[in-house]
Formats: structure tokens, C-alpha cells, sequence
């Protein structure tokens, strides 16, 4: 395996933003080609770990990009800036260069440059996701983002935070925008609203039974999919509390999560349905 951390060079000054305190990480963890496999072009996943825009999961890092290089597809975490060292749009410049940075070197990782995907995690699902819908609006175009380059092949989002309306994770939106929280800039985040027939072809899961982001943001986001034509996956398990990352023993930390062997041997599908769903 390539370990292997990457400096994506952001100028955030030359598009007006603030740099923000501390830079954000980007590592690749990318299988290695043998022999004849060298001709071999993988898909890539580009991992956004939740956090209520507050903190970075380590749980929803390299555990996910374990169960996706088990299966041979190269993954890269983005540890995007949070509240407390920058705010919106940084971590949207930063899932851009992100997806950028992976295409420009497909070559180097033996990446196919046509199967590259986001993948986020509650509030990491909204930073991904936020790229996928954004990419073409003029939002994008103001920070320095045209043509194509930056737009991910497709989502991969476990109970992402998707919407600031009525089902809004409040504490990641407040956290995300800070002082420029506004009926304008909620607006712009609420992420089912800026949904067209150029977002990306995703995948979602949820549990009926998340109290801290409601399921409703990954129906109304497949909502708006669906009424665009974009082709949407999303399953919706009847148990299982928020931030279950894979969903496995080795993040289902004692006393938080109840290890539920209908959970475990249900929930923990997603990760082999994404999989499918990549390369189909």
C-alpha cells in the first residue's frame, strides 16, 4: 500500500477567503500495482469523516478506506477545515482540489480518472455532497473552479447532513458558517435545493432511527435526485444510531453504540453496496 500525504497547494487568498488556522490534510492510502497488474486502472474515494463541521472523525477514516482498498479501489482522506480554524466555503475549496488533484494525477496511482467519488459522513456527507451539487454554480466559479475538473464521478453519503430547513442538523450549519449565518447562506448550504441534472450519480444510506441527523436529510436529497434524472441508491435500515461508520466491531465503541447482531450484520452491507455501486 502507498502512504503517502499530499499538499494540495490551496490559494485561498487569491479567491478572497481567510486562510484558515491550520491547513487541511489530504493522504492517500492507494494500492500498489504488481507485475502485470501495472495496465489496471482503479476507481478512487475520496473520504470526508464527519464531525458536526466541529472536529474530524478518526472513525470514519481510515476504517472506511480499509473496506474500500480491501476491495482494490484507492482511497485519499480529506481532513477539511472546521469551525474552529476556518468556515464556509473552505471546506468546499478544499473537496474541490481534492477531486482536482486526484484526476490531474490518475496516472501516478493507476486511478481511473472517470470513476472518481466522494465519500462523506454526516457532516463530511455535507462537504461531499456540497461538492457534488456546487461544482457548476457560480459559487464554484468564484472560487476559481471551471470546467470539469473538480467534479466528482459520483457520492457515496452515510447520514449525511444535507439540509438547513426543518430536519437541519443545526450545530453543523451554525459550525460551517459562523458569523455568515444567514436566510441567504442557508439557502445556498441546504444542499436538496441546489440539486440538478449534472450532479453526480449517488448513493446514500441512513438509519430510520438517527437522533442526531434525521433521516429525512437523505430522503429529501434523493428526492431531488430523482425528480433531476441523477441515478440515486438509498437504503434506510430500520435500526441503528448515528455515526456507525462501517458499522463493524473495530468503531462501535462500548457504551455508545449496542451491538445489535441484526445491525451488524445488516447495516455493515453498505460498505459491499457502495462497492457494487462504484463499479456498476
Amino acid at each position: 500500500m502507498i502512504l503517502q500525504p499530499i499538499d494540495l497547494n490551496i490559494d485561498y487568498a487569491a479567491v478572497g477567503v481567510p486562510e484558515p488556522k491550520k491547513p487541511c490534510k489530504f493522504t492517500a492510502y492507494a494500492p500498489k500495482t504488481y507485475g502485470e497488474c501495472t495496465d489496471i486502472l482503479r476507481p478512487a474515494v475520496i473520504i470526508c469523516p464527519g464531525g458536526a463541521y466541529r472536529w474530524i472523525s478518526d472513525r470514519e477514516g481510515v476504517p472506511v478506506a480499509q473496506a474500500f482498498l480491501a476491495k482494490g479501489i484507492s482511497a485519499f482522506i480529506l481532513s477539511y477545515t472546521v469551525a474552529e480554524n476556518g468556515r464556509f466555503p473552505c471546506a468546499l475549496i478544499e473537496a474541490f482540489s481534492a477531486v482536482r488533484y486526484v484526476r490531474a494525477h490518475a496516472d501516478a496511482y493507476r486511478i481511473d480518472p472517470d470513476r472518481i467519488y466522494l465519500c462523506g459522513f454526516s457532516a463530511g456527507g455535507h462537504a461531499a455532497a456540497a461538492a457534488g451539487v456546487l461544482w457548476n454554480h457560480p459559487v464554484a466559479e468564484s472560487l476559481g473552479f471551471t470546467g470539469r475538473r473538480h467534479r466528482a464521478d459520483g457520492l457515496i453519503l452515510g447520514y449525511p447532513v444535507i439540509t438547513g430547513g426543518e430536519y437541519a442538523h443545526r450545530d453543523s450549519i451554525r459550525n460551517l458558517l459562523g458569523d455568515a449565518y444567514s436566510a441567504e447562506t442557508v439557502e445556498l448550504v441546504s444542499l436538496e435545493k441546489q440539486v440538478n441534472v449534472e450532479t453526480p450519480r449517488t448513493f446514500l444510506w441512513h438509519t430510520a432511527a438517527d437522533r442526531s441527523v434525521p433521516v429525512q436529510n437523505s430522503l429529501l436529497f434523493a428526492d431531488a435526485l430523482i425528480r433531476n434524472g441523477v441515478e440515486t441508491e438509498l437504503h434506510v435500515y430500520p435500526r441503528g444510531e448515528h455515526g456507525l461508520s462501517t458499522a463493524r466491531f473495530d468503531v462501535l465503541t462500548p457504551g455508545r453504540f449496542t451491538i445489535d447482531p441484526f445491525m451488524l450484520e445488516t447495516v455493515r452491507s453498505w460498505t459491499d453496496d457502495a462497492i457494487r455501486f462504484i463499479f456498476a
